[in-house]
């Protein structure tokens, strides 16, 4: 048989249907008994990941570092934090990690160094080095340095005086983290270098930190900043030749109008941007028990070219950003998830882990996750969040909520056999390890943990979501989100209410013929067969949620699309006819 360009296409673009992974090395498994994290204490808990259904892990900066910035601040781009292991330890983990079908990516912070970096150290000290023009200076301090912090309320200037260079050098973020040059050809190509540097280690993409900035002009003059696209298109044409398969996750917060001009009208930029405007509005939907912004927030980032895709995420290592919301939408969000000033960062944000944003309540936390997993894009969990852990708000800014990993009822979790760990252990109060731990969990069928597995393995089963188009139906009731998704003449529809009482929802799936008639629950028995005129009407509980195949087994067989051989390669068709049998 031929394989056809889609198929292979299909092949190529993992990224489109993955289950990423969000973790720390610190903070996951210490294998040594230091009290921190390391790459041999990752491996041993591949099997869990592999468990999980997870295809592709994230790490957070685990290069050489002071660690002032939980790594951002890198001293080193080609090494392993001695703390972590071996450059050989990372490649046997991509390796073990590879021989489980699991994909890593790396975080990539090419808009700074740590003022410790060797480049930075030779630029301060010799004005003739090579390195001098790496970084962006001035002879004196620059109009408007108390504008522009990445971080207000902590920062007090974006420039800060040299007393070795005897000048004034740009940091966007802390002062310990000097802006690189990134308009400077050589500072480019050492980016590539850094980028091809990794891949040939067994990595297959990376997520690019604050990729605005890192493309933006920058320089004492600059008052308005202007993108450098074009670096965009050069970062992802090194990747295609290098490794055609690898990929950029963009975090860019950016509004909708200059989405395309990250992933490039035709497709040739960034391969992933993380969706922060159906994020930011995913929670006001939450908090307000009302679908109509983020319905807003989906149709404004539907645009996007077919080898795009975005990265839908509920909670990260950063502080919940709500910059994008209207003053009254921001004040809802504090007021259901962070009420008290302990629980909020920079007067825009909430430094919180999910389960305690939502009182614990399952409910509640399915029903986010649920969504998370439909909404257009590659779903990306946070380490912990399949356990439901929690906080310790006592911790400074958004440290609370980068916690160790809690594996078991031993002493730290089962983190470390260290009396000293990186970062306190949770375990007060109901997120605390003894009452949250991946053990217990396993061994409960209805655990969050089993809940997370299952639903990542149905998730699995479901490509429209991350191939097909979608259409948001109408469903009369501003508490209920009811989506459907189409792709190679299959389609699937997800419906949640938000509200915390039931609602009943009549809706019409909008698809002509017979198939539309049944709609076959994906999660348990709970099918519906259309009423008279073609509409469905069924009760959804409190913060319920469904998912339906439309369609009925005995229609799904005798689709032409199945007896395709392009669509068996695609996925078996022992696999795909057993979906009926599945859900029943």
């Amino acid at each position: 048989g031929r394989q056809g360009p889609t198929v292979l296409m299909i092949n190529d673009l993992w990224y489109k249907n993955a289950v990423i992974y969000c973790l720390s090395v610190a903070t996951y498994m210490d294998a040594n008994g230091d009290g921190v994290g390391d790459f041999a204490g990752l491996m041993r808990r591949l099997d869990y990941l592999s468990g999980l259904g997870v295809t592709a892990i994230w790490l957070m900066p685990f290069q050489a570092s002071p660690c002032r910035d939980d790594g951002y601040d890198v001293s080193n781009y080609y090494e392993v934090d001695a703390r972590y292991g071996t450059l050989g330890d990372f490649v046997e983990f991509t390796h073990a990690a590879k021989q489980r079908g699991i994909r890593v990516i790396i975080d990539l912070v090419a808009n700074h160094t740590s003022d410790q970096h060797p480049w930075f150290m030779e630029a301060r000290r010799n004005p003739k080095s090579m390195y001098r023009d790496w970084y962006v200076w001035s002879k004196k301090k620059p109009r408007g340095s108390n504008k522009g912090m990445a971080f207000p309320g902590v920062q007090k200037s974006t420039w800060s005086y040299d007393s070795v260079a005897r000048a004034w050098y740009f940091h966007r973020f802390y002062d310990f983290q000097p802006d690189l040059n990134t308009s400077n050809p050589h500072v480019q190509a050492e980016i590539l270098k850094i980028m091809g540097f990794w891949i040939q280690l067994g990595v297959s993409g990376f997520r690019m930190d604050a990729v605005p900035f890192v493309i933006a002009t920058k320089g004492p003059q600059v008052r308005n900043p202007v993108e450098q696209y074009d670096m965009l298109r050069m970062m992802r044409e090194f990747l295609q030749w290098r490794q055609g398969d690898a990929i950029i996750l963009a975090e860019a917060n950016v509004l909708p109008d200059t989405d395309m001009e990250y992933f490039g009208r035709e497709g040739d930029r960034m391969h992933m941007m993380f969706n922060f405007q159906v994020n930011q509005n995913l929670f006001y939907a939450l908090a307000a028990s009302d679908a109509r912004p983020l319905q807003k927030a989906l149709k404004a980032t539907k645009p996007r070219p077919k080898t795009a895709q975005w990265g839908m995420f509920l909670r990260n290592h950063d502080e919940l950003d709500l910059g994008r919301l209207t003053k009254q939408q921001r004040k809802t969000v504090f007021k259901a998830f962070g009420p008290e000033p302990a629980m909020q960062l920079y007067d825009r944000g909430i430094r919180r882990r999910l389960a305690p944003m939502l009182e614990n309540d399952r409910r509640r936390i399915e029903l986010a996750y649920s969504l998370m997993f439909t909404l257009p894009g590659t779903a990306v969990l946070r380490y912990g969040d399949e356990l439901g852990m929690g906080d310790n708000l006592a911790l400074p800014e958004r440290q609370c909520a980068r916690t160790p990993m809690q594996w078991s009822t031993e002493p730290n979790a089962g983190f470390t056999k260290s009396k000293k760990p990186i970062s306190p252990v949770i375990s007060v109060g109901p997120c605390g390890y003894e009452h949250v731990n991946a053990a217990q969990q396993r061994r409960d069928p209805n655990s969050m943990l089993n809940w997370t597995e299952r639903i990542i393995r149905m998730r699995k089963e479901v490509p429209e979501v991350g191939w097909g188009d979608f259409e948001i139906l109408t469903t009369r009731d501003v508490s209920v989100l009811a989506i459907r998704y189409d792709w190679r003449n299959n389609s699937v529809l997800f419906v949640h209410n938000l509200a915390s009482t039931p609602r009943e929802v009549s809706l019409s799936v909008g698809i002509a013929g017979e198939s539309s008639r049944l709609l076959v629950n994906l999660l348990s028995e709970d099918h519906s067969q259309a009423k008279a005129g073609g509409k469905h009407r069924f009760m959804l509980e409190a913060y319920g949620y469904r998912w339906f195949r439309v369609g009925g087994l005995d229609y799904l067989l005798k689709r032409s699309d199945i007896e395709t051989e392009s669509a068996d390669r695609v996925t078996p068709r022992r696999q795909r006819s057993r979906r009926g049998p599945v859900a029943r």
